[in-house]
């Protein structure tokens, strides 16, 4: 349970860095924002993970994802750190986030990321810009 606190405290503190100030935003519709692409990837097996590492940006980049976030040393304010490292990737639009994480080229990569650490991954809306 505390680790599921610490990791969506570490994500609401990122969440807050990204995402826009909501004035403006109340006359675009729902989901016409940026979505994020959001895992905390602790690695158990560092030779495994280089193909992914090697190749993943290569599977988001044909629908317009960039990365926001590709390791780095988070600095915990509150709570706890997380176990791995942080990566955010940026789309345009949740369908396109969707689209990439499903698509055929990236579900051949996925299970090397599965297989050579534990991760905790999610999608995220974020506000209408």
């Amino acid at each position: 349970m505390k680790t599921s606190r610490m990791w969506l405290s570490a994500v609401s503190a990122v969440l807050c860095i990204l995402a826009p100030s909501a004035a403006g935003a109340q006359d675009k519709p729902a989901g016409a924002g940026p979505a994020y692409y959001i895992a905390d990837f602790e690695v158990t097996d560092r030779e495994a993970i280089k193909p992914y590492s090697a190749n993943v940006e290569a599977t988001f980049k044909p629908f317009g994802g960039r990365f926001i976030v590709r390791g780095g040393d988070p600095v915990p304010l509150e709570g706890y750190s997380p176990k791995g490292r942080l990566v955010i990737i940026e789309f345009d639009s949740m369908e396109k986030a969707k689209a990439w994480y499903n698509s055929p080229v990236y579900a051949q990569l996925r299970p090397i990321r599965q297989k050579a650490g534990h991760s905790n991954v999610y999608f995220v809306q974020g506000m209408a810009k």
